[in-house]
C-alpha cells in the first residue's frame, strides 16, 4: 500500500489489458485485506481513494485465484462497505409489511 497514483498506473499499464486512462475503477488491496485504494481517472486527473476498516477484513480472491475482477456498481458498493459479496448480493431486500 506505498504506492500512490504514479505507482499504481504503472502496475495497471504493465499487469492489465485496461488503458487506467480508460473509463474504469482500478481497485487495490493489502495483504491484511483490512485497506483498499481506488484509482479513477475523471477525464483530467487521477483520484485516489483509500479506505481502512477499523475492524474486519474486505472480501478478496485467495492467493492462486485470478488476481483481477470485473465488478458493477452494487458489488463495488458492497466491497467497499466491507461485507461479504456472496452474502450481501444473493439476498433480496426485505420491506416491512403488516399481516392483517
Amino acid at each position: 500500500m506505498r504506492k500512490s497514483i504514479n505507482g499504481l498506473m504503472s502496475l495497471v499499464q504493465e499487469n492489465f489489458p485496461v488503458d487506467p486512462f480508460s473509463n474504469a475503477l482500478f481497485v487495490f488491496c493489502n495483504r491484511s485485506k483490512n485497506r483498499l485504494k481506488i484509482l479513477e481517472w475523471d477525464g483530467d486527473g487521477f483520484w485516489l481513494h483509500f479506505k481502512r476498516l477499523e475492524r474486519g477484513r474486505f472480501r478478496w480472491p485467495a492467493e492462486g485465484e485470478s488476481g483481477t475482477m470485473s465488478l458493477d456498481a452494487k458489488e463495488l458498493a458492497c466491497l467497499i462497505d466491507g461485507a461479504k459479496l456472496e452474502k450481501k448480493l444473493s439476498r433480496k431486500e426485505v420491506f416491512e409489511r403488516q399481516i392483517s
